[in-house]
């Protein structure tokens, strides 16, 4: 009896071991390689490569760095390190390398020859995150029209590459059954999709006309990707905004109503999230995305206060919003994801800068207030009584400010409205009791 309940606990387990190895998931196993020319911080660039890569679905099983003045203009690597990534890939059962920089064609098809694996760039790592991720029609427009970009100089490299239909990471995408070796044909696509992307941009700037006309402030979340912008934008609204605890899980914008403390209503943008030496075919490709945070009244910049390298991704965020028109908006930083650090570590909280937890909701109120801090300086609320014959001050006051009541008396337009704090001197000779 004993030796029967041993024999089926056996049978069991082995049945179990059978059944959990059979459904783990299939990654593809990757070397990570680059080289260091003194240009940027290579280890902390392959550090993001290795979650880039586990984002796209592969295993880094590898990282290999050679040191060099200056890459090879025809392999980039030097022959040795091309012999030892040939030799680590054996020995580690590796089929794909992905290289820590944008390759030429003629250096993907010599370093594939010389190591017999699959190659692609970051470049292409992260447009195959992009086409993963791409759920609207406008996504999968522009990811298509920055997988074309890229592929158009570099045909002669990867002519190859183009036969094999969602062979792995690289060759997938909203538009891969669409990539011929005709420069003539992918020209023709790159230009019906800017065409195409031109019309659903205008739709865009349409739906930020009717915000505007509206009188409702719009705040962007802007910030390094996987900072949790959407999973503060799911905090302060209740939205179902995708999260998930990987590089580029956003890339439509998503925008939500919030209303303030005061009653104040805003609308709040979800963006996409920036990278280091981000490509810049997506730069191009999600200009109209990218827009939503220059048409912004004001910008939360999150930040991830648990990374090692906050400030350098604060920064390149910085830069990109500068390099795009973003500069002059108000902004507030928001350092997020603060339960994981000691209260001692966190930044001092002053006018535009604020640290919360969107996870467990610490620092809400105080960001809220902060918004409604940034509101006030900008708006100031005021009850009128506004002659019938000043109409031209009215019309200012519909085109520039937001009324709130406005009944017609008999001695005037009686109006509660908020205006401009440029506009309060021409308004104040009808001022009939300051709300501030």
């Amino acid at each position: 009896m004993l030796k029967d309940i041993i024999s089926v606990k056996e049978e069991f387990l082995e049945r179990r071991e059978y059944i959990l190895y059979n459904t783990k998931e299939n990654k593809q196993k990757a070397i990570l390689a680059s080289v260091d020319t003194g240009v940027f911080d290579a280890e902390n660039s392959m550090c993001e490569l290795e979650e880039l890569a586990k984002t796209a679905g592969a295993e880094a099983v590898a990282q290999i760095v050679q040191k060099m003045p200056k890459v090879n203009s025809g392999t980039y690597f030097g022959e040795g390190k091309l012999s030892e990534i040939q030799k680590a890939a054996r020995l580690l059962d590796a089929e794909l390398l992905i290289v820590d920089d944008e390759l030429s064609g003629v250096q993907l098809r010599n370093i594939e020859e010389r190591t017999g694996l699959d190659v692609i760039d970051r470049t292409m790592l992260i447009l195959d995150i992009f086409a993963q991720h791409a759920r609207s029609n406008e996504g999968k427009v522009q990811v298509e029209l920055a997988q074309q970009k890229y592929l158009l100089p570099r045909l002669s490299g990867i002519g190859k590459r183009l036969s094999r239909q969602g062979g792995g990471i690289g060759t997938r995408g909203p538009g891969e059954t669409k990539l011929e070796s005709d420069r003539r044909h992918i020209r023709r696509r790159i230009e019906t999709l800017s065409q195409e992307l031109t019309l659903l941009s205008k739709r865009r700037e349409d739906r930020r006309q009717r915000r505007k006309k509206n009188k409702i402030p719009l705040f962007a979340l802007v910030g390094y990707t996987n900072a949790g912008k959407s999973t503060l934008l799911n905090a302060l609204t209740g939205a179902n905004a995708y999260t998930k605890n990987q590089l580029f899980a956003t890339l439509d914008p998503m925008a939500r109503e919030l209303i303030l403390p005061s009653g104040q209503k805003v609308i709040l943008v979800d963006t996409v999230g920036l990278l280091r030496r981000l490509p810049h075919q997506l730069i191009s490709a999600f200009e109209s995305t990218l827009e939503e945070a220059v048409q912004a009244d004001y910008i939360l910049h999150v930040c991830d206060l648990s990374n090692p390298d906050t400030a350098e991704q604060k920064q390149v965020a910085e830069n990109l919003l500068y390099s795009i028109g973003g500069a002059d908006i108000p902004t507030v930083t928001v350092y997020n994801k603060c339960d994981l650090v000691p209260p001692a570590m966190r930044p001092r909280a002053a006018k535009g800068v604020v640290c919360v937890s969107a996870k467990t909701g610490e620092g809400m109120d105080l960001l809220l207030a902060q918004m409604e801090t940034f509101l006030s300086e900008r708006m100031i609320p005021l009850d009128l009584m506004l002659p019938y014959s000043e109409g031209a001050l009215l019309s200012a006051i519909r085109q520039n400010g937001q009324i709130h009541s406005l009944v017609y008396t008999d001695f005037g337009t009686q109006i509660s409205a908020s205006v401009p704090r440029a506009m309060t001197a021409r308004l104040s000779p009808y001022l009939k009791k300051e709300l501030l």
